[in-house]
């Protein structure tokens, strides 16, 4: 879990705190109305601020209750934004939005797993030469992720119990609890059992800080030490503004969601790239999380996120969305298409040869982020 800077108090005039209000009561004052394109952009402006400002205050929230709550904080409260927006949208959109979960779970997917990836390891081998990582937890979280996306995304297009690439009922539950079951061990696992798995290596000459019993060993980095936790008062204002934040999310996705559709069908582009967009903002806190802790050389912390962020997406999405599709009208297509199933493929093989050796160079972080580009433009070009 990574640890925001400076959370010990919340200033009144802080954006974390106007960002949320301003956010809702706009919603009040838009809600069922006809927008000009001028507050249609305010309107957007606010949805990816309150996006932003959810994440914060979930991640305050998070350091105060400690870990393994604290994870379990943060992943719900990204899931509740991104099954937000994925309902909102298949309830105004029809017919095109059959695949939206799908589409957007796998867009979350090839972007974390492969342009948070690669732009964590770029910003890491352009200063040090080389990352270095952790080839033990990272790996489990890379296998974790991709059994999760198989057994959601993959397995419909092959099943044979109904027509398409959808499951049938029990399936759909099968797959919804594998994946809790899944997600939830590797949280245990990550927080629990194995937390030295994931925490930086050390580096030469760095003196080892005595632990405590059953704790991972640590080091004196002094850049790694987190920040001391936040007090209760903070933390309730933040557990306040979270929910303000996430009500706000939800309603303007709802206000945006027809004009979103709308935009995507007037540029010619594909359903997908819906899919696309929400993942893309739902996993601009993480992206930018992961830039800066690579810049400040800490490459694993940076791959917990992307790998995490991925998981949660699927583990805690795809679940969400199984409950929800007993009041949503139409079928839930979850089976990815050839093109989409050859390059998760490609993403699988170049991930685990990556992550293997525990060190990666320029050339690795390059072909992760050629296969994300190449994903982008097959989403916008099938």
């Amino acid at each position: 879990m990574r640890v925001p800077a400076a959370v010990s108090r919340l200033p009144v005039l802080a954006p974390a705190v106007l960002v949320p209000v301003a956010a809702l009561v706009a919603l009040v004052m838009v809600w069922g109305r006809d927008l000009p394109v001028a507050v249609e952009v305010v309107v957007v402006v606010l949805l990816a601020g309150a996006v932003l400002a959810a994440v914060h205050h979930a991640e305050v929230v998070a350091h105060r209750v400690g870990e393994p709550f604290g994870s379990l904080i943060l992943a719900v409260a990204v899931t509740v934004i991104e099954v937000g927006l994925i309902i909102t949208l298949m309830v105004s959109g029809g017919k095109n939005t059959d695949t939206l979960a799908r589409d957007t779970v796998f867009a979350a997917v090839m972007i974390t797993c492969n342009g948070i990836v690669g732009l964590s390891l770029l910003l890491t081998a352009l200063r040090r030469r080389v990352a270095v990582f952790n080839p033990e937890g990272t790996g489990a979280a890379l296998a974790t992720v991709l059994t999760l996306a198989v057994l959601s995304l993959v397995l419909p297009t092959f099943t044979t119990s109904t027509p398409g690439a959808a499951f049938s009922g029990p399936q759909l539950v099968f797959a919804a609890v594998a994946s809790l079951a899944l997600y939830g061990m590797f949280v245990f696992v990550q927080n629990v059992r194995h937390r030295d798995y994931f925490l930086p290596l050390p580096k030469p000459g760095r003196e080892a800080v005595a632990a405590g019993p059953g704790e991972p060993e640590r080091y004196a980095t002094g850049e790694e030490e987190h920040a001391p936790a936040p007090p209760m008062r903070t933390a309730l204002v933040s557990f306040g503004l979270l929910v303000v934040a996430l009500v706000a999310v939800v309603g303007l996705a709802k206000v945006e969601s027809v004009t979103i559709e709308q935009a995507v069908a007037g540029a010619g582009l594909p359903p997908a790239v819906v899919g696309v967009v929400i993942a893309l903002l739902v996993l601009l806190p993480e992206t930018l999380a992961a830039a800066r802790n690579a810049r400040r050389d800490r490459v694993q912390i940076s791959l917990n996120l992307a790998l995490g962020s991925a998981m949660a997406s699927i583990g805690l999405t795809i679940p969400a969305i199984a409950v929800a599709s007993l009041w949503l009208e139409g079928p839930l297509v979850l089976g990815l298409g050839a093109t989409q199933i050859v390059l998760l493929g490609l993403t699988a093989a170049v991930g685990i040869l990556t992550v293997m050796p525990g060190r990666a160079t320029l050339l690795q972080a390059w072909v992760h982020l050629s296969l994300c580009a190449s994903y982008l433009f097959l989403a916008t070009n099938p």
